[in-house]
């Protein structure tokens, strides 16, 4: 059975949120995406060792079927 992803409420100041935003924007991510990896590359400065996530979506429109 597959992981299930955790949802949590966050509080951050405005002004954090408004960099994460801009950050997400020029990489072409949801902000979801760009706190993850933010905490991705804290957790691997701090030296924890995490799996990659699991498979990406697949992005895109889905093959035609003939």
């Amino acid at each position: 059975m597959a992981k299930q992803r955790k949802a949590f409420p966050l509080r951050v100041d405005p002004d954090l949120w408004d960099a994460v935003e801009r950050m997400a924007a020029t990489d072409l991510r949801s902000v979801n995406a760009e706190v993850e990896i933010l905490l991705r590359e804290a957790m691997k400065a701090r030296g924890v060792e995490l799996k990659p996530p699991g498979t990406p979506p697949k992005r895109g429109r889905p093959k035609k079927e003939n």
